[in-house]
């Protein structure tokens, strides 16, 4: 149901408040530069910030300027499972396309913990749910292959979103269910999608769109060789995006070079320093994309 090239997309902010008019504009470059897909209020969409009310408004305004063009699979992820429930059933009702249902951070589930949380909002919210594996933010190992072949079981449990940074990881869930597995980071969507990725929930994408949806199509098309020379385009892009701090803060300062959107975040994130933002403008400059 969901692949090829879905932005993860960021929540641009002005004066400590949702720069809606830069969100607009944002979608609208989406929408001409063929994305497959448009992710908010997922981590690079800082949602551990946003305020409950403030999450909703931004699913919602979202699939509205979207208007259907394109799939919009909504961050409704918690560590809560009734807060979850909440915020999936209103993105169901304001039209989104599906939800992205990070595994719950802090408390520390166990296997049995994380196949109770998903399936019971599965079973309370009839729209499809792609799940996020990303232990280095949720602890406790993350989703176990043998947990996430139970889950799609669930009719509606239709995706994965692989941030592990693991191969055998993705292979062992491929081998025991058939899942669509999509890469949760830049630098190994071509090599994910060796052992059956189907594309990306992309940062990268940004800023270049257009090219991680020209290396997800040759993916998709079955031909790796074209594919390579994208991913090793933008590799280095994707590196430094994920590399140089924490995600979004990157990825936030390339948008504000790039005179997209603001680098403003809310604390307790912290913009990239001097030295930092130096090697980022090269990088960027390296790529082509900043003169």
């Amino acid at each position: 149901m969901f692949s090829g090239s879905m932005v993860a997309l960021i929540t641009p902010f002005q004066d400590g408040q949702i720069d809606y008019e830069t969100l607009d504009e944002l979608i609208d470059f989406h929408l001409e530069s063929g994305t497959d897909g448009i992710v908010p209020v997922g981590t690079t969409g800082e949602s551990p910030t946003l305020g409950f009310e403030e999450h909703k408004k931004v699913i919602e305004w979202v699939v509205k300027a979207v208007g259907g063009k394109i799939p919009v699979i909504a961050g409704t992820g918690a560590n809560s499972t009734a807060e979850a429930i909440e915020l999936t059933e209103y993105a169901r009702k304001v039209g989104a396309d599906g939800s992205l249902q990070v595994c719950p951070y802090y408390n520390k589930p166990t296997q049995e913990g994380f196949y109770h949380h998903f399936a019971a909002i599965a079973e309370e919210v009839d729209i499809p749910l792609v799940l996020y594996n990303i232990p280095g933010r949720c602890g406790g190992g993350g989703l176990a292959p043998e947990t996430v072949a139970r889950l799609a079981e669930i009719e509606n449990i239709v995706a994965i979103k692989e941030a592990t940074g693991s191969l055998d990881q993705a292979s062992q869930i491929a081998s025991l269910c058939n899942i669509t597995i999509l890469s949760g980071d830049d630098s190994l969507t071509l090599p994910l999608a060796s052992v059956g990725g189907k594309g990306v929930i992309s940062v990268v994408a940004n800023i270049v769109p257009a090219d991680v949806k020209a290396m997800t199509d040759l993916i998709l098309e079955g031909d790796f060789v074209s594919a390579r020379k994208w991913h090793r385009k933008l590799f280095p892009l994707a590196k430094s995006l994920l590399g140089l701090s924490t995600n979004p803060i990157p990825i936030k300062a390339a948008m504000d070079m790039l005179n997209m959107a603001s680098e403003e975040m809310r604390l307790p994130m912290t913009p990239l320093t001097d030295p930092q933002k130096d090697q980022l403008r090269n990088i960027l400059i390296a790529y082509g994309i900043l003169s």
